[in-house]
């Protein structure tokens, strides 16, 4: 039986890309495998920028988080489609990456937010990381335009 890893993280793109891990799972009888990762806020100061102790929050962010992710879970369920969900702490590319080869997962569905290249440039993009360290194919789904932003066709 095929695994689909899909990492979620609750913005307007996951019911997307919980729709499109649907279909592959079906097409191909295969299961899914949610995983939701909770990051630790980096805040600057003088030194520069560290991650600080914030347990409490980051403690919040988990909990928010696996409620969401087991609500995923079952709306999949209701669709028949056999699921499990994972929520994890800690870098978001390397948790996605690392889960994948722990699963042997066959492949990875996730979403572009469609942010600029600035903001890639400075923050990173978690879809980039993913592809180029991915053990396995990796489905992106494209970020959803809003009404007025549909992309000019080149003629």
């Amino acid at each position: 039986m095929k695994t689909i890893l899909v990492p979620i993280d609750f913005s307007p793109i996951t019911a997307a890309v919980v729709n499109e891990a649907a279909a592959l799972a079906k097409a191909y009888n295969a299961w899914i495998m949610l995983v939701t990762v909770t990051t630790p806020p980096i805040v600057p100061n003088e030194y520069g920028v560290f991650p600080v102790d914030v347990t409490e929050i980051v403690e919040a962010s988990a909990k928010t988080a696996t409620r969401q992710l087991n609500a995923w879970k079952q709306k999949l369920k209701r669709r028949r489609i056999r699921c499990e969900g994972r929520q994890f702490t800690g870098s978001t590319v390397q948790v996605i990456v690392e889960e994948a080869r722990t699963l042997r997962a066959d492949y990875i569905v996730v979403g572009s937010h469609g942010h600029n290249a600035v903001y890639d440039l400075l923050v990173g993009s978690t879809t980039q990381g993913v592809l180029f360290k991915a053990p396995c194919p990796v489905l992106i789904v494209p970020a959803v335009r809003k009404a007025g932003k549909a992309r000019k066709k080149k003629t």
